[in-house]
């Protein structure tokens, strides 16, 4: 094994026992005591089924994690990849075709390797802690509806960058990065009205005063806002949520007909004022600028190493070839992707926070705000006590208990 192959199994070994630490902290912070701050709110019952939630949760990563290593090293060492590399070329197809065939492969694989493992998640531990509502038919429909749009939109664009290494010379780094970024970018236009709608149903939100006090709300601070949007969830959880997607006149705030239950009505302006200041404060665009840029760094590096013959010998290929390089080179950039998710992640709890604030700013009303953080924390049994280690490794919003005492601090102005 050459450097390159000791830094890539490095990498690999090195995320397994930091993200093995990381869970191990994390369970170690489960107390049986429930904080003051959710007593009337987390019933005491409940409370020990979250942490018996985030116990399974835990151990089943451990599994699944350990198990998925140990079949990469295996499919590595045991020269699983020359072994497809001769497959496709005896199909004797051109070079993109073949480059399909050969990451086509191995995703498929990775797939049914897979599949056992979220049919595990989903019909035992959501099943055993009351969220699973998916049904057999739906879990299987969703499943070929994934795989027909990763062939529809994902092989397209996939030949692409096979096609533009293969034939564009030096600037075949950067046809790739304006490829990626003008589909990122209708991908982000088209979700709402034409993905999304192939997994879940969306309805307009019915007349009501519910509607009537986000639409009122939504004019106070200029809020361009046609419809807001309930989607079935469930239809295959009990968990709730609220999200916003898409731009312009395709954006949708979307509700969870799950979250509708559980909250007032001031709770839900608080959350959906909260998802507005993100689109108010630009962080979805700042985070799709950042997301942009790091793809342009990508393909820079990539077109460094997609010939480079050391890669290629850390994985005995003794034929260079773009699909092969794509993948290697992948697995080499994870270290770098790592270091960047976790600025990623400190910018994107900074940015819950400020949205945060906004929401009590404007909406005025941080006991609502705070009273749906509580309901939805509790109803979706999320750990309350996280260890700040894991948080730094994971966490894209802030930990609840941390989100309630800012919001508490804040002065809602005067009216």
């Amino acid at each position: 094994m050459n450097l390159i192959g000791i830094i890539i199994l490095f990498a690999i070994l090195f995320d397994l026992i930091l993200n093995g630490l990381a869970d191990y902290y994390n369970l170690k912070m489960l107390r049986k005591d429930l904080p003051d701050s959710f007593r009337g709110i987390y019933e005491p019952e409940r409370y020990r089924q979250s942490q018996d939630y985030l116990r399974v949760n835990t151990r089943f990563g451990w599994v699944t994690s350990s198990l998925n290593i140990v079949l990469i090293l295996i499919f590595w060492f045991g020269k699983g990849f020359p072994m497809l590399d001769q497959w496709v070329r005896s199909l004797s197809q051109g070079p993109v075709v073949t480059g399909l065939i050969y990451i086509g492969t191995l995703i498929f694989m990775m797939a049914i390797l897979s599949f056992p493992f979220s049919v595990y998640a989903t019909f035992v531990i959501e099943e055993r802690f009351g969220f699973n509502k998916t049904t057999w038919s739906t879990f299987i429909k969703d499943k070929i509806k994934g795989l027909m749009l990763a062939i529809i939109l994902g092989a397209p664009l996939l030949a692409a960058i096979l096609a533009f290494f293969e034939y564009a010379g030096p600037n075949a780094w950067w046809y790739c990065w304006l490829a990626v970024t003008c589909y990122t970018l209708v991908v982000q236009f088209i979700a709402p009205t034409w993905i999304m709608p192939l997994f879940n149903k969306f309805t307009p939100l019915d007349e009501g005063d519910l509607k009537e006090t986000i639409m009122s709300y939504a004019r106070s601070i200029k809020f361009p806002l046609e419809n807001v949007f309930v989607m079935d969830g469930s239809r295959r959880s009990s968990k709730s949520n609220a999200f916003f997607t898409g731009f312009g006149r395709h954006k949708r705030i979307v509700l969870f007909d799950t979250l509708i239950e559980q909250h007032t009505v001031t709770e839900l302006v608080a959350v959906l004022a909260h998802e507005m200041g993100h689109y108010k404060k630009k962080h979805i665009l700042a985070m799709l600028v950042i997301g942009i840029l790091q793809t342009g760094v990508m393909f820079f590096l990539l077109s460094l190493f997609i010939s480079y013959q050391g890669l290629f010998d850390a994985f005995y290929m003794d034929r260079p070839a773009v699909y092969s390089g794509l993948i290697f080179f992948a697995m080499l950039y994870s270290p770098m992707d790592f270091f960047v998710g976790l600025f990623v992640q400190v910018l994107s709890r900074r940015n819950e926070h400020e949205a945060d604030r906004f929401s009590v700013e404007t909406a005025n009303e941080p006991r609502s705000m705070v009273a749906a953080l509580k309901k939805l924390w509790a109803h979706n049994l999320s750990n309350l006590n996280p260890h700040p280690f894991y948080v730094f490794l994971n966490y894209s919003h802030p930990p609840v208990l941390e989100r309630i005492k800012v919001i508490e601090g804040m002065q809602s102005p005067v009216s």
